[in-house]
């Protein structure tokens, strides 16, 4: 299973005072036990090291991943179609983007905090409906 984890999910696992910090650390279990491909876009390194508030902790993530994780570009076609349908839609561009991204790697699915995520026509689902399935 190919699974696009976004940056709200990430960032609930590095802090250990947000809310869903045990949500997000329970997936990580469940998709480190059953293998499954993980992927991010490149963008998202330098979004979640700028929220982070532990910069080393964040940098020490990301060299533990980076050989384990697909590491994706968006490309000048995803980009393309995500500021026109941002701009056709009034849609929020990172979230376009996030979902196109996945969707061009063929992911099954997109996880996310965001209630509200743009459907591309990925399954989106939170921590939580992903370890329920």
């Amino acid at each position: 299973m190919k699974i696009f984890i976004d940056a709200n999910i990430i960032l609930d696992f590095l802090d250990t005072n947000r809310v869903k910090h045990n949500i997000a650390s329970q997936l990580f279990k469940s998709i480190n036990f059953n293998h499954y491909e993980l992927f991010i876009s490149e963008d998202m390194l330098t979004n979640i090291f700028y929220i982070s508030e532990d910069k080393k902790q964040t940098l020490r993530f990301f060299k533990t991943i980076q050989y384990k994780w697909k590491i994706t570009h968006f490309g000048d076609k995803v980009i393309k179609g995500a500021i026109d349908l941002s701009l056709e839609k009034n849609l929020d561009l990172e979230d376009v983007l996030q979902c196109l991204c996945a969707k061009k790697n063929n992911c099954d699915v997109l996880i996310t905090s965001d209630k509200y995520f743009y459907d591309c026509g990925v399954k989106i689902q939170t921590a939580s409906e992903f370890l329920n399935d």
